[in-house]
């Protein structure tokens, strides 16, 4: 648990705080359909709460998705694209993705480790995102034994607005106890054919409630009450065994994302 205290300790130190975290985005417009069809898939690694700066992505490490146990490479299939974000435009990749067959499918990303500047260290995020076609689950609690990973509790793309999501941080196959996650609210709409985020919806009272912090138990086990319908997106910190990259420090962290529907009548 040191590499993410030492982080957080020059973040803080030079002025960013939580404020200015990190998140890689795997983003598609619906994770719930009702029937199977081809989806666009946006890979950006950005600031999703204030959308302050887009950062390069460099070529990806693997991208495959995990459907009815099994696996399938998608890194071939990726195409560069350029982000705009509400301050600066980044390199991103997208693909479009034939969800077609019923259940769950499981995307997980591995990016190049990002070169921070700011905080003189690497960031590699190792990102799940599961979209499901037609109700029926089938791998959405599957653990992967990833360096880094978050494994659901709840259903990711099943969740009430003013409901909740639970999740276990783990390392190679084990919980991580009392990991430290950051939540960020994805705050502004997506433009999938544009590339391109809109205006911020909502705004902050204070810098603390931009990157929301909460910490997991003995067991590795967190539960976070959503209150805004949306895209949510969940970082443990520091949580894979690698800690160094090309001589300098590395957070790899576990990201999943979580989407929340409000209830609508008849």
């Amino acid at each position: 648990m040191k590499k993410f205290f030492t982080l957080s300790a020059l973040m803080f130190a030079l002025g960013m705080g939580s404020a200015n975290a990190h998140f890689q985005m795997l983003y598609t417009p619906e994770s719930a359909l009702n029937q199977g069809q081809t989806i666009p898939m946006k890979l950006v690694f950005a600031h999703p709460f204030e959308d302050s700066h887009t950062m390069d992505m460099k070529k990806p490490a693997s991208f495959y998705v995990v459907h009815k146990e099994r696996q399938k490479d998608l890194l071939a299939e990726l195409k560069s694209i350029e982000w705009t974000g509400n301050e600066n435009k980044g390199q991103a990749f997208e693909l479009d993705y034939k969800a077609r067959s019923m259940g769950d499918h499981m995307f997980v990303l591995t990016p190049a480790p990002y070169f921070e500047e700011n905080e003189d260290a690497y960031i590699q995020q190792i990102t799940k995102l599961i979209v499901n076609v037609a109700g029926m689950p089938t791998d959405w609690d599957s653990e992967l034994g990833l360096k880094a990973e978050i494994v659901p509790l709840t259903k990711p793309y099943a969740v009430w607005e003013h409901g909740s999501f639970s999740g276990v941080v783990m390392s190679e196959g084990k919980p991580v106890p009392f990991a430290e996650i950051e939540v960020e609210y994805l705050n502004t709409d997506v433009d999938v054919k544009a590339n391109k985020t809109g205006p911020l919806k909502y705004k902050a009272p204070q810098d603390s409630f931009v990157t929301l912090v909460l910490k997991a138990d003995s067991q590795g086990v967190f539960n976070f009450a959503i209150p805004k319908a949306g895209w949510w997106g969940f970082a443990a910190l520091g949580v894979g065994p690698d800690d160094s990259y090309e001589g300098k420090e590395l957070s790899q962290d576990a990201v999943i994302w979580v989407q929340a529907k409000a209830m609508t009548q008849e």
